[in-house]
């Protein structure tokens, strides 16, 4: 506080130290919530690629992939975590994180994404998707090769939305596979792929790879009893399947 020459105290350089701390004060809050919201992104990243990682090798495991094909992708806010492209799953760790934006444009890791992120992206735009698993599943594979769409051998397929269409063929890893995905999956969580094998999506990794698994067993159940000479095996109308999709919205344990 100083005095003017009439007397009066002048504030203002007592004002402009407290203003300025304020705004110190201010800016380092700022800062500490950013840190904090870099952590918690970074923390969430950390556990979507161990998770994704862990259902790359269950599909491995499982019989539903072969090699390093199949792909598993998972959504983390603005960016999507895929598997590397030809890179055995038993051998990736942390460090092989890869990540894109819905762009398709590469914003973390140094491998290269799979072969197959232009039909990932389009699942992410079209659906609200968590996550997304591709496999080269055996039966499914076989029952694209017969049929537009899988019959309704089973009343699970109400968990897809309906019958499991049947994507037209078209090279791997293009484009044109992507859209032909896409009009497959319209009204769907789960399409099979012509001479390729099947694309499941959902809210979370685990319920994506239960899709797929039940994708596999139905398809293998329509193989086995469409393969006794002389029956052809019972369907269950749309109906029927629009009635147990109702029922499975109020399935397994609240909350």
């Amino acid at each position: 506080m100083t005095e003017t020459g009439d007397g009066h105290e002048r504030h203002g350089d007592e004002h402009e130290r407290q203003d300025t701390h304020e705004d110190t004060g201010r800016d380092t809050d700022r800062d500490v919530r950013e840190a904090g919201h870099r952590a918690a992104r970074e923390q969430a990243i950390e556990r979507a690629w161990r998770d994704l990682v862990a259902t790359a090798r269950r599909s491995a495991a499982d019989g539903l992939v072969v090699g390093t094909s199949g792909n598993v992708s998972v959504r983390v806010g603005d960016l999507v975590l895929v598997t590397p492209s030809g890179v055995p799953y038993d051998r990736l760790t942390p460090e092989d994180t890869v990540a894109v934006d819905l762009d398709g444009r590469q914003v973390i890791g140094r491998l290269k994404p799979t072969s197959e992120l232009p039909m990932h992206l389009e699942v992410y735009r079209n659906a609200d998707a968590g996550a997304v698993v591709h496999t080269h599943a055996v039966h499914a594979t076989a029952v694209s090769t017969l049929v537009p769409e899988l019959p309704l051998i089973h009343y699970m397929a109400a968990d897809f939305g309906g019958p499991v269409r049947v994507a037209p063929y078209a090279m791997y890893g293009t484009d044109a596979l992507a859209e032909n995905m896409v009009r497959a999956l319209r009204g769907r969580t789960g399409c099979l792929l012509q001479n390729h094998g099947t694309v499941t999506h959902a809210a979370t990794l685990d319920k994506a790879y239960d899709r797929t698994a039940q994708l596999e067993w139905m398809c293998r159940l329509w193989l086995t009893a469409s393969s006794v000479p002389g029956h052809a095996p019972t369907l269950l109308s749309r109906q029927q399947v629009r009635d147990v999709e109702q029922r499975l919205k109020g399935y397994g344990q609240p909350g």
